[in-house]
């Protein structure tokens, strides 16, 4: 591989002189593909050869024998489908599919069907075998590629030849040719262990030849927050997580497998069949028998000791689901402990309610499988709304932190059980409620106005499609062309939406348009135009601040728009007489408009003054362009998808796969999603708390109720430049049960009981 990527290069005196794209760098690696995956077969067959040195014994067996020699037979389109769908994940840059491998959620272990969770643990046992191999040459390889990517701080989940994409290759051909199911279990792992000694190899020449040209590693992330999750440290496990939780267990105390019915009263014992009993003396009689049934033998008495010490009856031993259930509430409360989002003195009183969580999961085990259960609604709660809160010296933290405070002396008093919860929740919410509701109202009335706002913007879009269609083929000024597809298109579908009658057109102000752009065409030669432009002229330009006032265009921009129009009608009515008029509107007709002419997709949101100011709208204002904001990672995303395509257009299009790539789209935040956003220099905590139906508007708010809204455009434009950063995209409770089944999945790999 070396000596082929020396061969790319075509550079022997100066090796940095010409550095390698992305494109290269993964079209140099998928080249080797067909080596790979050759290698990777040709063990398979050499490990069921009974005499053979690489002789593998778990391989002897007739069903995994005859799967190999399925594999031997088919090879050719085994090594196509596996570089076929490398190549699908390479350029997509790891893909989708590989991210929901890669995730294993608590919540998600009940719906799961056993071929699934049997293919999770099948790619995790992989992907293990594969991690061990090549340990020592991933990091350097992850920090050559994140340069590359236009990072400065090391991004392994964004290497698109990390491990996770070749064993997500190798899986897909595996189970597209090996049909036999423990055929393919006993299969994966080896296979997975010869893929990754090779892979070892390739990531070690693969970053030397970078190096080589020159390339500088990005550094090492640090201690900065996981955006992803904000826990710190190491993960949380121990001895008795790693022998106790397996996957299979955590799936039956979900289910509720590990119940045993409670102790009935002797009277829920009698037969259903006794309410047929035709009268209360057989009734007394039944249960007079019932009474008086044969007890079980006692166990025979073993002689006693008499100089033995007295020694303390042996507590009953837990039950397996009871053991379980506390090792999953300790892991929890010890993830929420690591978790550097929620503060300290928050963690101190968490702690406090670990002891009551722990005594009503020994009774019911309904907080593991119901996320509605009571007592999760109340650590979610809590948790969540921690978030509003970047440090204990923001407002509002204190009178927060005693209602928390409340929460854990209530549950000292009181018998664990679901109602106690249920009423602590009512307790909280009531406390919690009394200080939102003046903010809930704005949001309300703010996200009534947003909707009005996307309304109004969608109906814009269709008319300034029209629009743009009425001038096909005229010769007209650019200031006109954009205000007729921004501003007017505004002006027009707003009338529509306000009009009750059903009335397309109330106003006239759709039939205006041509009179506007007949008054405005530069080659219209006709007889008798300037004096209709005299009569025209009033009327029209009344017409169109009236239309404008509607919406409250900005005044600045109205009066320019009128000084170049007036300008045009002037030089219109004198026909060219007065040279002095005639220049300046040659001037106004090439000079480009307050809205650039960039089509119609990209016409800006607009919202008026009263909607922009109940909602909180933050507009692209010139201070958050890539080049003022200071954040380290600026514009790295989008060179990052930049470098992507540029590899796939370089990729032969025969190679490619008939479907387009899933995009990235960080900027689809669930609603509860925590971020902070800088706003004039300043980071704001704030709450995704709506989007618009078609997802074009987005408002945040924060603790004190205040909103801030923006477009899809503007959040993007915030995300790329560092100036809009993710706190939580979900519940962190949900996160903490999340890392717990993750233990579970790797005990289950590990083989662990």
């Amino acid at each position: 591989m070396a000596k082929l990527m020396k061969l790319r290069m075509g550079v022997s005196d100066d090796p940095t002189a010409l550095q390698p794209s992305l494109s290269d760098c993964l079209a140099a690696m998928l080249s080797q593909a067909q080596p790979l995956i050759s290698d990777v077969l040709q063990g398979l067959v050499d490990a069921v050869i009974i005499s053979g040195p690489r002789r593998i014994a778990a391989f002897q067996s007739i069903p995994v024998r005859h799967a190999i020699e399925d594999l031997q037979v088919d090879g050719e389109l085994f090594k196509e489908t596996f570089i076929k769908e490398l190549t699908r994940l390479v350029y997509e840059g790891g893909g989708k599919d590989v991210a929901q491998t890669e995730v294993l959620r608590f919540q998600d272990l009940q719906l799961f069907e056993d071929a699934d969770l049997d293919q999770s643990i099948e790619v995790a046992r992989a992907q293990q075998e594969v991690a061990l191999s090549v340990d020592d040459t991933l990091p350097p390889l992850d920090a050559l590629i994140s340069t590359m990517l236009g990072w400065r701080t090391i991004q392994p989940g964004l290497n698109p030849l990390r491990p996770e994409v070749f064993v997500r290759a190798l899986q897909k051909a595996l189970a597209d040719h090996v049909r036999d199911n423990p055929a393919r279990e006993a299969l994966i792992a080896p296979a997975a262990g010869m893929l990754g000694v090779n892979l070892r190899k390739l990531y070690r020449e693969l970053s030397e030849w970078l190096r080589s040209t020159g390339i500088e590693p990005a550094v090492p992330l640090g201690g900065r927050i996981d955006k992803n999750s904000g826990a710190g440290g190491k993960p949380v496990t121990d001895t008795v997580a790693k022998t106790l939780l397996t996957l299979d267990r955590l799936r039956k105390l979900l289910a509720g497998d590990f119940d045993q019915p409670r102790k009935a009263e002797f009277l829920h014992t009698v037969p259903a069949s006794m309410a047929l009993l035709k009268d209360l003396d057989k009734t007394d009689e039944l249960v007079k028998q019932l009474e008086q049934r044969a007890r079980p033998a006692a166990a025979p008495a073993q002689p006693v000791d008499m100089l033995a010490e007295a020694a303390a009856p042996a507590p009953p031993a837990q039950r397996i689901g009871q053991q379980l259930g506390a090792e999953v509430v300790r892991m929890m409360f010890d993830h929420l402990a690591e978790d550097r989002r929620l503060q300290p003195s928050l963690k101190r009183e968490l702690k406090k309610m670990e002891k009551a969580v722990f005594r009503l999961t020994q009774e019911d085990s309904r907080f593991f499988s119901d996320r509605n259960h009571p007592a999760r609604q109340v650590l979610d709660r809590i948790t969540q709304r921690s978030l509003a809160f970047g440090s204990e010296q923001d407002a509002g933290w204190q009178r927060y932190l005693e209602s928390v405070q409340s929460a854990s002396h209530w549950l000292e008093s009181k018998v664990m059980d679901a109602d106690t919860f249920d009423e602590l929740l009512d307790h909280l919410q009531s406390q919690w409620g009394g200080q939102d509701h003046g903010a809930r109202q704005k949001r309300e009335e703010a996200a009534r106005a947003l909707l009005h706002a996307e309304q109004r913007n969608l109906l814009a879009q269709k008319l300034a499609a029209e629009f743009t269609s009425d001038l096909d083929g005229l010769d007209m000024a650019d200031f006109v062309r954009d205000f007729l597809k921004n501003a007017w298109a505004q002006v027009v579908a707003e009338v529509q939406l306000s009009c009750d009658d059903g009335s397309s057109d109330p106003y006239g102000y759709r039939m205006l348009v041509d009179d506007l752009i007949w008054s405005v065409q530069k080659n219209t030669a006709q007889r008798g135009r300037a004096r209709r432009l005299v009569q025209m002229i009033p009327n029209l330009l009344l017409r169109l601040r009236e239309g404008l006032d509607r919406i409250g265009y900005p005044p600045e921009l109205t009066q320019r728009f009128f000084d170049h129009l007036i300008t045009l009608h002037r030089a219109a009515v004198q026909e060219g007489r007065d040279t002095t008029v005639e220049a300046a509107a040659d001037k106004a007709w090439s000079e480009k408009s307050q809205f650039s002419d960039t089509g119609q997709d990209e016409i800006q949101m607009w919202l008026d003054q009263t909607e922009a100011q109940e909602s909180g709208f933050l507009s692209e204002e010139p201070d958050l362009a890539p080049e003022n904001v200071a954040a380290p990672e600026a514009a790295a995303e989008e060179q990052r998808r930049e470098q992507l395509a540029e590899a796939r257009a370089a990729q032969p299009a025969a190679e490619l796969p008939a479907a387009e790539p899933v995009p990235l789209e960080p900027e689809d935040l669930r609603i509860g999603a925590w971020v902070e956003i800088q706003i004039k220099g300043e980071w704001v905590r704030a709450q995704l708390t709506w989007s618009s139906p078609h997802a074009t508007l987005f408002m945040f708010t924060s603790i004190g109720g205040t909103a801030h809204s923006m477009s899809r455009r503007t959040m993007d434009k915030l995300r790329l430049n560092g100036a809009l950063r993710v706190v939580a995209d979900r519940p962190v409770m949900d996160e903490a049960l999340d890392q717990i089944a993750q233990v579970a999945l790797k005990n289950t790999v590990e083989g662990k009981e």
